[in-house]
């Protein structure tokens, strides 16, 4: 017990010499921590634009929500239903009703070009055609500014996300779609989700506007509880009259985000794997030149009976909280940023942009920290091993 203090002893004396001997290595250690800062700050800002793209994507549905696709279609892009398809869906069992009817939406999508705010290109936008039980089918959606479209008119209300992104989008305007301009009589916030950055209108006034007929592309449906989706899936799957796909709202969302997540989280740690790799040169040449500063104070120090994992630990303790204080830093640096940044970007899925806002999550803080933390060990361990095994007479002779 007692070898076990003197020992922790030892490795408080030699980290506490060496914490205090920063100012005098101040350059090195400021160039090491901002090395670090950069690497996490980068890694967590990329990361965050996939988190709140997915953060979009799943807010847009709940479990007792569903989607009903044609068979074999990945988006509501090329899917396609008629109107006597649409009502066997609405009235399928385990579909929720209201004083006016089933909670099912049949919806048309279409895409219109708007240009952005930002840069003044043109971006694709969509422009969805819904139906009066719309607005009862998905969760926490409001109109915050103006009215609700009134139907059977050529007006339209618009996504908060989309209202910040795309020009021409405050209540007042007008969109043009088609050869008509549009009023803009509304805008509605989703709680973040994907409706935010679409276009709302009557589906029935869009119907005429597109020459479509009586056709949809998909139906949204509010169920009794999230366990009638089971019910709701095989009435319909096993309906010959129908030819169809049918998903949870979250799960189709969820897999719409799939593909981008994927990519920018890859990129992201490549990138930050090619910073990680200057930084930790940066904390061996910090940490090199700690050791070289203290050679005869550590040959000293061993003369003394400290022992060499003694000073391996130290080291690697000092190196460690220089790594701490570079993730830190980054984090904060990220966060501050980074958290809540509004951005537009493609739904390949649907050809369409979604408007999203960036997302710094705890997750992601924790992630920064980890790798500010092995840039750290990697960069402090072969100094902390060249202290402890360098000759100690050797190094008393040391100017």
């Amino acid at each position: 017990m007692n070898a076990m203090l003197n020992w922790l002893a030892q490795i408080a004396s030699i980290t506490k010499f060496g914490l205090m001997s920063i100012p005098q290595r101040r350059g090195a250690v400021f160039a090491t921590v901002i090395g670090i800062a950069g690497v996490v700050a980068v890694l967590v800002g990329v990361l965050s634009i996939g988190a709140g793209f997915r953060r979009a994507m799943t807010n847009s549905g709940s479990a007792d929500a569903a989607i009903v696709l044609r068979s074999g279609s990945d988006s509501e892009m090329v899917s396609g239903f008629g109107r006597a398809e649409t009502r066997l869906i609405a009235d399928a069992p385990g579909v929720a009703r209201n004083k006016d009817g089933p909670l099912a939406s049949a919806e048309l999508f279409v895409i219109i070009n708007l240009a952005k705010r930002s840069t003044g290109t043109d971006a694709n936008v969509p422009l969805r055609g819904v139906e009066g039980a719309a607005v009862s089918v998905r969760e926490n959606l409001q109109v915050a500014e103006g009215r609700m479209f009134a139907w059977g008119k050529n007006e339209v209300i618009v996504g908060r996300g989309a209202s910040r992104e795309f020009a021409g989008l405050e209540v007042g305007s007008t969109v043009k779609v088609g050869r008509e301009a549009w009023p803009v009589v509304g805008v509605f916030t989703a709680n973040g989700g994907v409706a935010e950055s679409e276009i709302w209108t009557d589906a029935k006034v869009l119907q005429a506007a597109y020459k479509r007929g009586d056709s949809f592309q998909s139906v949204y449906a509010r169920l009794n509880s999230a366990a009638a989706f089971t019910e709701f899936k095989d009435a319909l799957t096993s309906n010959p009259q129908l030819n169809v796909k049918v998903l949870r709202q979250s799960e189709h969302y969820a897999a719409q985000s799939e593909t981008l997540t994927r990519l920018i989280s890859t990129l992201g740690f490549i990138i930050a794997f090619l910073m990680a790799i200057g930084a930790v040169f940066g904390a061996l040449n910090t940490m090199y030149s700690a050791v070289a500063a203290r050679t005869r104070e550590i040959a000293t120090l061993r003369a003394l009976g400290f022992g060499s994992g003694a000073v391996v630990i130290a080291l690697m303790i000092e190196s460690l909280v220089l790594a701490l204080l570079g993730g830190a830093v980054g984090a904060g640096l990220a966060y501050a940023a980074f958290n809540n940044y509004r951005a537009a970007t493609m739904n390949w899925q649907s050809f369409s942009q979604v408007t999203f806002a960036f997302a710094v999550t705890p997750h992601l803080l924790v992630q920064g920290v980890v790798w500010a933390t092995l840039i750290g060990l990697i960069g402090g361990l072969l100094p902390a091993i060249r202290a402890a095994r360098q000759p100690i007479a050797a190094a008393l002779r040391e100017l």
